[in-house]
């Protein structure tokens, strides 16, 4: 074989592969410089809009659950850890005074009255739910649902009655200046713990909240947000003539970052609850 041919058909040498591979990692290494900013740019916006989306999720799911709590129910526990309030479902209006042909059954305050017709729609009602009359207090004995004087278990519905049990010989010792009842499905309690916020539910009515940083026994939660790094609840009663009260809620949810550093996201809101009776 003629010696040209030899030379045309000789490989790549070792020398000429290894300066190859220098350049294409020098190309890589230069391109890794220019796009390294924007992708770690995009992975930090994805992961703050989670850390909001996580935080504004809960924070909404609250103040949704506050607006329908039930007057005068709202209570801040646990050096402002938790917050309590009793959830209603609806409410209306009871026949204090008899129609105009003198029939209808109205609400007496002085005996143990345990059936009374509903004036306009009457709300949905459900095994479990209980009426309360007045609700002017979250501690103590007198008008406070959590004790329970001013709260019946509804046992029977037929339009426009309705019927509970009575837990104590008066089942509603105060009328409603406005003639207004509530139906309630139970205490809620929103709570952080362990670096999380937590929904409670289920549990059985306590007189007065808890002395310390506690959950309430037994009932079922759910997890909210983890990674709670502050969670604060201010409870703003405000004036007796106003009737309109204010939840604060301060949120910090955090997260570390591919580089190590620790991020957050920091949020607050309120809700605004009614204490009309």
């Amino acid at each position: 074989m003629p010696m040209n041919i030899q030379l045309k058909m000789k490989g790549v040498t070792l020398v000429e592969l290894i300066v190859v591979i220098a350049i294409t990692s020098i190309i890589a290494a230069v391109v890794a410089v220019f796009i390294r900013r924007p992708v770690e740019g995009y992975a930090d916006a994805a992961r703050r809009a989670s850390l909001t989306d996580e935080a504004d999720t809960a924070m909404r799911r609250m103040a949704r659950d506050l607006r329908l709590a039930l007057p005068n129910s709202v209570r801040v526990y646990g050096g402002g850890q938790f917050v309590e309030f009793i959830e209603t479902s609806g409410g209306g209006r009871y026949r204090a005074e008899p129609d105009s042909g003198g029939g209808g059954d109205t609400l007496d305050f002085s005996a143990a009255d345990t059936t009374f017709d509903v004036i306009g729609p009457v709300p949905a009602l459900a095994a479990g739910n209980h009426i309360v009359v007045y609700n002017l207090f979250n501690t103590g004995t007198v008008s406070n649902a959590y004790h329970g004087g001013n709260r019946a278990v509804f046992t029977g519905l037929a339009a426009p009655t309705i019927t509970v049990a009575p837990v104590v010989t008066l089942p509603f010792p105060e009328p409603s200046p406005a003639k207004r009842f509530h139906v309630v499905t139970g205490p809620v309690t929103y709570g952080c713990v362990g670096g999380q916020l937590l929904r409670y539910w289920g549990y059985a009515y306590s007189q007065e909240a808890p002395g310390g940083a506690v959950p309430p026994a037994g009932g079922s939660s759910a997890v909210l947000a983890g990674n709670v790094g502050e969670c604060q609840f201010v409870y703003t009663a405000g004036a007796l003539t106003e009737r309109i009260g204010t939840v604060s809620i301060i949120l910090q949810i955090n997260s570390v970052s591919a580089g190590g550093g620790l991020e957050r996201v920091r949020m607050f809101q309120q809700a605004q609850v009614s204490n009309a009776p």
